[in-house]
């Protein structure tokens, strides 16, 4: 049972008779009382001619995935088997982070007999695995005054994925690699390039490239052209320690990470190369190996939804480790992390495999623009100190970047808008070098 607000104007109104039959001698107590009393018949009346919730029957239906930022419709159907008709509100239990339209209340509305298909707007603001345990109906009595509470235990559930919203630099970057596969004049010759065909050659032409074989039979001079491999491994590897959970513009470094995981994946799927994830921090927390075509990037996505960042210190020795269980072929290694303190680079560092002409080690890190700008400032004395301290840790970060690529790898540092594009575009330079 529940009470509305009209029962306390109701009762409030109490103060009329009380007052009017105060002026004939009758006591107030009395004449309060015998209100309440008649307030109480009244909610009970109410409660008893409120339709009852035992006869309705709920289902919903709610999508699977979602992205988050995006919106996502879940439909509830209720049916009323009842005889009376059913006058109240339903209630989604969502949690606040499914940003559910209007807090998943609507208003009810339903004859006997008839059922109704309600949708909730649901706007997610948290990735992962977002549910509805119950859905709360009540139904109020003719009065308006009281009626009938109850909760209808049917889930709903619905995984939300990353956002993605780096697929919008993807359309260039597939027009880039539509060059380098050969679909235009574009044509590049290294060690990880193969043969595509021959044409004549024209003035500009690498004269190396000229096959005299060819050119003897034709009797024209021909070219050799080449377009980069395909089928070759791309292991990215996300660190979910806790230097992920730092904030970087409007989200963590691990979403940040997440955008350029998936950038680069559907761009190399594109290019007919393989792309294994792991996401580590001192175990795995997510794998994807062996996933191909356009099952990649829905594979890539529910791997990452559950997943955030821990507050413990990476494992770098087991988390290298473990990208020698995915391949030992020759590939490119992208290691996604934030190393830009000295100290806690130490660890990264000592367990960093070494790096050779067939593998590529490359190390992404998203930073804080921030830094750049109090590093700048010089308006006030407090803007003194902090740029000092502004300017140890873009120091810092130097130092760690200068030890990677005396490791043999290469560092990318960029705000998290910058990440995904440039990471992007390093792998199209590796394969326009040949070198992938």
């Amino acid at each position: 049972m529940f009470l509305t607000g009209r029962l306390v104007i109701v009762a409030a109104l109490g103060v009329v008779p009380i007052v009017l039959l105060d002026a004939l001698g009758v006591p107030p107590w009395s004449v309060l009382l015998g209100w309440l009393a008649l307030c109480a018949v009244l909610v009970g009346i109410d409660v008893l001619l409120a339709a009852p919730l035992g006869a309705l029957r709920i289902t919903r239906d709610v999508p699977s995935r979602g992205r988050q930022l995006e919106p996502a419709t879940a439909t509830v159907v209720v049916q009323n088997l009842g005889e009376r008709r059913l006058r109240g509100t339903l209630r989604d239990g969502w949690q606040p982070t499914a940003g559910a339209s209007e807090r998943g209340r609507m208003r009810l509305d339903l004859p006997a007999g008839e059922r109704r298909r309600l949708s909730i707007t649901l706007l997610p603001r948290r990735r992962g695995e977002l549910s509805s345990e119950f859905i709360a109906v009540r139904s109020t009595g003719p009065l308006g005054l009281a009626g009938r509470q109850g909760r209808h235990r049917v889930r709903g559930a619905i995984r939300i994925l990353p956002p993605f919203t780096s697929r919008r630099h993807l359309p260039s970057r597939l027009a880039r690699l539509r060059e380098l596969d050969g679909n235009t004049s574009v044509q590049v010759r290294g060690q990880g390039t193969e043969f595509d065909s021959l044409r004549e050659y024209v003035r500009g032409d690498d004269v190396r490239s000229i096959d005299w074989r060819a050119t003897a039979r034709a009797g024209t001079t021909m070219l050799r052209t080449w377009r980069p491999e395909r089928d070759r491994h791309v292991v990215i590897l996300i660190d979910t320690g806790r230097t992920a959970a730092a904030r970087v513009g409007d989200g963590t470094r691990l979403d940040a990470a997440y955008e350029s995981a998936l950038l680069l994946a559907a761009l190399a799927q594109r290019a007919g190369d393989h792309v294994h994830l792991l996401l580590f921090d001192r175990t795995v927390r997510g794998r994807v190996s062996g996933v191909d075509g356009p099952a990649l990037l829905p594979a890539l996505s529910d791997a990452m939804a559950p997943v955030h960042a821990r507050l413990v210190d990476t494992d770098w020795g087991a988390a290298f480790a473990a990208i020698r269980t995915v391949t030992t072929r020759p590939s490119l290694i992208v290691v996604l992390t934030a190393q830009d303190a000295v100290e806690s680079a130490r660890s990264f560092l000592g367990a960093f495999p070494t790096a050779s002409r067939a593998t590529t080690i490359l190390v992404g890190s998203a930073t804080d623009v921030a830094i750049a700008d109090l590093a700048r400032a010089r308006d006030s004395r407090e803007d003194v100190y902090l740029a000092a301290a502004a300017e140890r840790t873009l120091a810092d970060a130097a130092r760690v970047a200068d030890a990677i690529r005396r490791a043999g790898a290469e560092p990318l540092a960029a705000d998290p808008e910058d990440l995904p594009p440039r990471i992007a575009d390093r792998y199209l330079d590796l394969k326009a070098a040949g070198r992938l």
